[in-house]
């Protein structure tokens, strides 16, 4: 069923009117946002995307509104991982948190762009080579084994190849901590430690969309659902990410339930042709599998280094 153009213009106008106001009321918190703030503004943007999964419900139908909230909950579950990867850079360039905010609106424009691009593509080769689908659930599972075997995982932004190329194209003042992208001594032009933070997230989410856009087309091939999914799970992380910096250490078993679902998610795309998994148990799996890190998280007293 082709989705109507009504529902694509409204899905614009709602994604802009939402960056607009995220980013206005960005500017006014100058980047200090405390948890109570972070988790209203979060639960606000949680509330948006279930009033649209709603709409889809209605305009589109039952089995698309549960597409839509199974994508959602998957690209949201790797958005929080994410996340964590941008407040290791962060720490990495010494971004004084006041300026972390500037970095952030351009991290969240720069990743509507590309999982446009990454969205239709993995469409595209989806409908011109069937077989991709078992190389998608294989990256997938690939991404999940390695995400429990490895331990005390470490961003270094100096081996991202986006930060080796800036650093051949420009010199780097990296001891600035203005939240201007470039400065000039002595009439030569030096890239700050902004730019590069800005850099090498960009280069982050063109690494983090090879899992979570083969993740959401496990769950669907629709190219609405799937970019909107997407979309509204991105919108909003700013705050999301104050308040992650605030709790970090409160979601011990977060990556790891993370990467189980990535290994479910591997192994429903392998099996896609031979066993119809229904959407409905896919979004049970994924929920339980949350709530269960949650509680764990919460009661677990035991030192985790995963």
């Amino acid at each position: 069923m082709e989705t109507p153009v009504a529902m694509w213009l409204m899905f614009w106008v709602i994604v802009i009117v939402c960056l607009f106001i995220d980013l206005i009321v960005s500017n006014k918190n100058q980047g200090s946002i405390n948890t109570k703030k972070a988790s209203i503004v979060v639960s606000v943007w949680i509330a948006i995307a279930i009033i649209f999964g709603s709409i889809i419900y209605i305009w589109l139908g039952q089995s698309k509104a549960l597409e839509f909230f199974t994508g959602y909950i998957v690209e949201y579950s790797l958005s929080i991982d994410n996340m964590f990867v941008f407040l290791m850079i962060f720490s990495f360039f010494n971004i004084p948190k006041q300026n972390q905010l500037k970095v952030l609106i351009y991290g969240i424009i720069g990743a509507v762009i590309l999982r446009f691009l990454f969205v239709f593509a993995g469409i595209g080769l989806i409908n011109a080579f069937s077989w991709i689908i078992y190389l998608f659930g294989i990256i997938l599972i690939y991404t999940s084994v390695k995400m429990m075997m490895q331990k005390n995982k470490k961003i270094v932004p100096e081996n991202n190849i986006a930060y080796k190329i800036l650093r051949k194209i420009i010199p780097l003042d990296n001891n600035n901590k203005t939240k201007s992208f470039f400065v000039k001594k002595d009439k030569v032009l030096y890239a700050t430690p902004m730019f590069a933070a800005v850099v090498v997230i960009e280069m982050s989410d063109i690494i983090f969309a090879v899992d979570s856009i083969p993740a959401v087309l496990s769950i669907s091939v629709d190219p609405y659902i799937v970019y909107t999914s997407n979309i509204f799970a991105i919108i909003g992380l700013r705050a999301l990410y104050f308040l992650l910096s605030n709790l970090a250490e409160k979601f011990k078993f977060l990556k790891f339930a993370i990467a189980i679902i990535l290994l479910f998610v591997g192994f429903k795309m392998i099996l896609s042709h031979f066993i119809d998994i229904p959407t409905l148990l896919s979004l049970l799996v994924i929920i339980t599998i949350l709530l269960s890190s949650i509680i764990a998280s919460k009661y677990s007293n035991t030192k985790f280094d995963f």
